[in-house]
């Protein structure tokens, strides 16, 4: 007697598996596309909020006043200096340098007030100076500049005169 086992009923064959669907990945140019405009959205938010506040990281605004003491006239709009100070204004240019002489801030005067006859002070306010400087220089119109340091600029103590 032999052994033999006893043929196996036929089975069907296992049905086929659908082929997987094709995987679609970003191409290299749209996930660079992509990335390229969250950044630029990042960066877009981080300038409007730093825009909103008046400074950005690393810089505070400049604040002070600047006194014109003679050849001064308030016509009840404002201040502004006659003859030879005509260049002296609300909105006159306001220009910031740092320890190396390079301009790293610009702004213009303020407000003015007439305290008494033939005299305007005007507010100045700088924003955006950058932080780290030894000492900054100011410039009013182009009157030549006025030094402060590190600390007198940050606290707002610019106090500038001419006449």
């Amino acid at each position: 007697m032999t052994d033999t086992m006893p043929p196996l009923p036929d089975t069907p064959p296992l049905p086929a598996q659908p082929p997987a669907p094709p995987r679609r990945g970003l191409s290299a140019a749209a996930a660079g596309l992509l990335g390229l405009a969250a950044g630029a959205g990042l960066t877009g938010a981080v300038w409007g909020i730093t825009a909103t506040t008046g400074t950005g990281p690393g810089t505070f605004t400049l604040h002070g006043a600047f006194a014109l003491t003679e050849d001064a006239s308030d016509n009840g709009s404002g201040c502004q200096g006659t003859g030879g100070y005509d260049d002296i204004a609300e909105g006159t240019s306001v220009t910031v340098y740092g320890a190396d002489g390079d301009v790293i801030a610009t702004g213009h005067l303020g407000d003015s007030k007439s305290p008494s006859y033939g005299t305007c002070t005007f507010d100045v306010s700088v924003p955006d100076v950058p932080k780290g400087e030894k000492f900054y220089k100011v410039e009013v119109s182009h009157r030549g500049t006025l030094q402060l340091t590190a600390e007198e600029a940050q606290n707002g103590e610019f106090a500038g005169t001419l006449g």
